[in-house]
């Protein structure tokens, strides 16, 4: 953790937590959890604003020591609707470690469990958004590191709730500000309740002006009150949807597949084949694209591997191997993974750049697809098959297949990669043919530089070709020869063992932008369309979190990703037109 986000954590006789920082404590002494259950849930009428509900959401300013949270985790366990999903969306500028969070969270044995799982899940706290996933009670936390300001323009959800429990006006102004208060009313709901402990004039004026009603209630302990407000209108559920198509079953499709049931939403999958195209090799490397330049590209793919490294790990044999190592290309690289390595987006030791100019990736993966995509699709009977047309229809769309079968459905992703381009000509993408070979033989290290090299099951994997413009996927002897000498030009020995050794070989056809960027979101002038590509040749970081990110839109449901990232790779950016859209069928 860095010193400008260290909250200067002091820990009292009676151990609890204050921050040195503000001079204010996490909780109250006498007892933190009846204070948060009755200021925080009592105050937003819970569990009662949540009855009847499909999806619910929670927004806080102050994270702390997650004790709301685990209150309101607690809470949702016993009395959550049948079916129902909660989103979590929770702030802090000052973040405290896993193992200072478990020491705040121990005085309350009674919530065991729930402290369990949080803990053991705990966000990062490098900036940026953090997705914690809760399976277990149909939850799911999203944890914004940075300033408040910041983090609530970057949301892209609306609460039915609030929590404001950033520390008091007066030591902590910059969490009460004007900017915060619009951020906060602009994410409000219908009917959205909120609850804070502070009763300063300059917050009720605040909430009153942006139209919630705002009572006094009666405090909690040695507090003689706090405050309750609520905005006018009724609960309104966003989304009706009840099927889904996904066209493509490579990692992105596969991905929004996941992404779906984990909303509770069991989706149809169509496609030629389960890892036909790009995703179908026997192994593949999970590593960001490097940005000096451009912040919130180079935040996309920070936070894309943590949550595809969260993600693929909690799959049974789908991670090969652990840490990639970054060779450089060019004499210029060595001074350019330095800067890397020092970039705040990521964890602590987790990027080191050594003295020969390469940089260590502990992060980064090797990934086995296959077992990825049979977790992912696990009780999803995909419908095999080209598709020939995508057609809106009065009532959603429909898929025609060349078979002549057809599928009616409320809405429809499009994540067939280079596959995209037969079904939706409007999107600017172009293809990349790349070959990759491989042998058995003892699995070395992963290492990229231009080419790359990565283990397999029994072996390893070795490559790529890039060739532009060529969407044949025959295999080429040619492209082997190119392929080994790549490697020996970084790799001899290994190279000399290929060369040995009886070869396998595959082609497939990338999908790429202009821009180099991914498409994920709403196709624009088709509603209820969306897609998922563009992915070129990091599927395997970018997939899982922007799965998520799609999905999210297609149900109305708040987004992980921040609203400047989510603007970068939408369909409907210039740069990613081929045309002007206009037409109701893909």
């Amino acid at each position: 953790m860095t010193d400008a986000r260290d909250p200067r954590l002091i820990w009292t006789e009676a151990g609890e937590p204050r921050s040195g920082r503000f001079g204010d404590v996490y909780f109250s002494a006498e007892d933190g959890l009846a204070e948060s259950r009755a200021v925080f849930l009592e105050g937003c009428g819970l569990p009662g604003a949540w009855d009847g509900r499909r999806h619910f959401t929670v927004g806080e300013l102050g994270f702390g020591t997650g004790l709301n949270i685990v209150a309101l985790l607690d809470l949702w366990s016993r009395m959550r609707p049948p079916g129902a999903r909660l989103n979590v969306f929770s702030i802090e500028g000052y973040p405290l470690s896993r193992d200072e969070a478990a020491r705040a969270l121990s005085r309350w044995p009674e919530l065991r469990s729930i402290v369990g799982l949080l803990i053991s899940r705990w966000p990062s706290s490098t900036p940026g958004f953090h997705r914690v996933d809760l399976p277990e009670l149909n939850a799911v936390l999203d944890v914004a590191v940075g300033d408040a300001a910041w983090a609530l323009a970057q949301w892209q959800g609306r609460a039915d709730a609030w929590f404001l429990d950033g520390f008091a006006p007066s030591t902590n102004p910059d969490m009460w500000s004007d900017a915060v208060l619009g951020c906060v009313s602009a994410r409000s709901a219908p009917d959205a309740r909120l609850a804070t402990f502070t009763v300063a004039g300059a917050v009720r004026r605040g909430l009153a002006e942006r139209g919630f009603t705002v009572d006094k209630r009666p405090g909690h302990g040695r507090k003689r009150e706090r405050l309750e407000a609520r905005r006018a209108g009724s609960p309104v559920e966003v989304s009706s949807l009840s099927k889904v198509a996904i066209l493509g079953a490579g990692v992105a499709g596969a991905a929004v597949a996941r992404a779906f049931r984990d909303q509770g939403i069991t989706p149809v999958v169509v496609a030629d084949a389960v890892g036909a195209g790009a995703s179908g090799f026997p192994s593949a490397l999970v590593t960001p694209r490097f940005d000096l330049g451009d912040a919130e590209v180079a935040t996309l793919f920070a936070q894309a591997l943590e949550r595809a490294g969260t993600l693929y790990r909690a799959i049974p044999n789908a991670v090969v191997a652990e840490g990639v190592i970054q060779r450089p290309a060019m004499e210029r690289d060595a001074a350019r993974f330095a800067k890397v390595a020092a970039q705040a987006l990521w964890q602590p030791g987790s990027m080191t750049a050594h003295t020969d100019g390469s940089l260590s990736m502990t992060e980064a993966l090797t990934v086995y697809p296959r077992a990825i995509l049979e977790a992912w699709l696990d009780g999803v009977d995909p419908i095999l098959g080209r598709v020939k047309r995508v057609s809106a229809t009065p009532s959603g769309w429909s898929i025609r297949l060349a078979s002549g079968a057809s599928v009616e459905v409320d809405a429809v992703v499009i994540a067939a990669g280079w596959g995209l381009s037969a079904l939706l000509g409007d999107l600017a993408i172009s293809p990349v043919r790349g070959q990759a070979d491989w042998i058995e033989a003892e699995p070395p290290l992963a290492q990229a530089w231009g080419g790359y090299v990565a283990p397999t099951a029994d072996g390893f994997l070795f490559g790529a070709t890039h060739d532009r413009g060529d969407t044949a996927t025959d295999v080429r002897a040619g492209d082997t020869e190119r392929n080994l000498a790549t490697l020996a030009g970084r790799l001899p020995d290994l190279a000399e063992r290929a060369r040995k050794a009886p070869v396998q070989s595959r082609a497939a056809v990338r999908a790429t932008t202009r821009d180099r960027l991914p498409l994920a979101g709403a196709v624009p002038g088709r509603t209820g369309l969306f897609v998922l590509g563009g992915l070129g040749s990091r599927g395997f970081c970018l997939a899982p979190l922007l799965a998520e990110h799609v999905a999210a839109l297609v149900l109305g449901r708040p987004s992980p990703l921040p609203f400047g990232i989510g603007r970068r790779i939408d369909p409907g950016r210039p740069l990613a037109l081929a045309q002007p859209l206009g037409r109701e069928d893909a």
